[in-house]
């Protein structure tokens, strides 16, 4: 699948680090480095505008390396980049640990996975079919 793209940094464009990743890294794209304080949240750039078919969505998520090393994480994970949606791509990092993150331009900052979505139609009733479950949850089952 090919995917319209923009890219405005002066960073590669979005790759995947292996021959079966999943996602591909976004990086910042910033004019000088940024202090990300101890529970401080920022909007982070990455220079990219994408066109994504009908159908398909980008979910931005955290980086597995850079939360247990770091304590960065995305706070709205996954973020959904709409199909329609034309403005840059932005990252909402959170900084969980006690100590300043600092934030270099071109730093891996998330990663975007491309995935196809259907549309539902609701179909209003006043009960739902029986289930195993019923109405059990959060943990309910006490399996661990």
């Amino acid at each position: 699948m090919k995917i319209k793209i923009v890219n405005k940094s002066q960073n590669s464009l979005p790759q995947y680090s292996t021959a079966q990743s999943a996602g591909v890294d976004l990086r910042a794209d910033l004019a000088e480095p940024i202090i990300l304080k101890p529970f401080e949240r920022m909007l982070i750039p990455t220079g990219l505008f994408i066109q994504l078919p009908d159908g398909y969505e980008a979910q931005v998520r955290p980086r597995s390396g850079l939360a247990i090393s770091k304590g960065v994480t995305v706070l709205n994970s996954p973020g959904t980049i709409d199909a329609d949606y034309r403005g840059e791509i932005k990252i909402i990092l959170i900084n969980l640990s006690q100590e300043d993150f600092i934030i270099n331009n071109g730093e891996r900052i998330a990663q975007m996975i491309i995935s196809s979505y259907k549309q539902v139609e609701w179909d209003k009733v006043e009960f739902l079919d029986e289930s195993d479950r019923g109405a059990g949850g959060f943990g309910h089952t006490g399996k661990h």
